[in-house]
């Protein structure tokens, strides 16, 4: 029997992301002493409060079909959200709740896309938006973002990149994998450029809102530029922000009629997004934000700590980010070098590799978020553990020749 799949399939490969961690993982099995920072994954556990309310509306019999754009209450919670955090306002007409944030970016360019199209992804970038965009036979154009500019986008890069085949532009602040936030001033100079191009979408992914530091603040494009409202999509959800990763709750708000091509996508796909994880979200939102403040707190000592125990390594150089909870150190002069255990370092994809393999700790390569030589790690994970971590990577980095 002759197999063939989807054309669209060809050359897309798996989140590198995922693929590290599973290296990682049959390491480990094979009794290895692995410390894995390939995943960005809370080490928090969800809130109490917010097991307890998934528990009651378990009890009171939420367990049917629920809308396809989200339950009545968590769309109510979404636009208070909006309107508090934000500075949005949302009919519920304007707001989808999907199973988590990638699924949100899915509708929305399964929703919109063609074969031709070009969609704007600053990098480094969270390895989903070019694959997906891919996916539906749309072209990514890359906008670099660069170390010395803080990473962040700087409105002449993204005017080169615009073009009149373009249909989406991509923002993340703070981003995955280097902590960058894009302040209301930088996102003004944005929305110039962007005023040119009215048939170009905006999708804001905001997913790390509350994961900033030294009194930074996050923006919306859609707020600083209301004037762009009708066109942008305002991405969030509960997964960073409450430790909810496996809850699968992402949520959007954005104009009606591109909502109601989205929801027309996910109801021929996953239709609503679990009964009780929304009721889950909805208490999550709506509760107090002391677990948020103790995240932030925990994850600036962490990435303070790994920024300057990664600068003390000779060859390794690192940016200290302003939120999320990643380290992206530099690696480039410890390219075209020979490890320990006699593997020749070429690409930040082999620093990594030989990392896991010599030393047993798992990061992701630079090149995977489009950006070359880097490593991204989490710092989502104990203090003892980055510790030895960085430790382990001073003794790989020590040991170049």
């Amino acid at each position: 029997m002759s197999r063939s799949f989807a054309h669209r399939l060809n050359g897309l490969p798996a989140p590198a992301t995922i693929e590290m961690a599973r290296r990682a993982r049959a390491l480990k099995a094979e009794g290895r002493p692995v410390i894995s920072l390939a995943l960005g994954e809370p080490d928090f556990a969800t809130p109490p409060a917010v097991v307890e309310a998934a528990h009651q509306a378990a009890l009171a019999g939420q367990t049917k079909y629920p809308p396809v754009d989200g339950t009545p209450a968590l769309k109510a919670a979404i636009a208070r959200k909006f309107a508090r955090e934000n500075g949005l306002d949302y009919t519920p007409e304007q707001i989808m709740v999907s199973n988590g944030g990638k699924q949100v970016i899915f509708n929305a360019f399964m929703a919109t896309l063609n074969a031709g199209d070009e969609v704007v992804v600053p990098t480094p970038y969270w390895v989903s938006y070019p694959l997906i965009a891919r996916m539906f036979g749309a072209t990514p154009v890359f906008a670099p973002c660069r170390e010395e500019d803080g990473f962040r986008l700087r409105a002449d890069v993204l005017a080169q990149a615009l073009t009149p085949c373009t249909r989406w532009v991509v923002l993340n602040f703070p981003n995955n994998p280097t902590g960058a936030i894009c302040p209301a001033e930088d996102l003004a100079a944005l929305a110039k450029v962007l005023r040119d191009y009215p048939d170009v979408w905006i999708l804001s992914d905001e997913i790390y809102e509350h994961l900033v530091f030294d009194g930074a603040r996050s923006a919306s494009i859609a707020a600083v530029a209301p004037d762009l409202k009708d066109r942008t999509i305002t991405l969030n959800g509960v997964s960073k922000a409450y430790a909810m990763t496996g809850w699968r709750v992402g949520f959007a708000g954005g104009p009606a009629d591109l909502l109601t091509a989205m929801r027309g996508v996910q109801g021929n796909a996953t239709s609503g997004v679990c009964s009780i994880a929304q009721a889950a979200a909805a208490a999550a939102l709506d509760g107090p934000p002391d677990l948020v403040q103790t995240m932030v707190a925990t994850y600036s000592r962490r990435r303070t700590n790994v920024v300057q125990a990664l600068r003390a390594v000779p060859g390794l150089t690192c940016a200290m980010p302003e939120g999320a909870f990643y380290a992206y150190p530099g690696v480039a002069a410890c390219l075209g070098r020979t490890t320990a255990a006699g593997r020749q370092l070429e690409t930040d994809h082999d620093f990594a590799a030989a990392l896991l393999d010599e030393e047993f700790v798992a990061t992701v390569p630079g090149s995977a978020f489009g950006q070359s030589p880097y490593l991204r790690l989490s710092c989502a994970t104990s203090d003892e553990v980055l510790a030895e971590a960085c430790q382990r990577i001073a003794r790989f980095v020590g040991g170049l020749t």
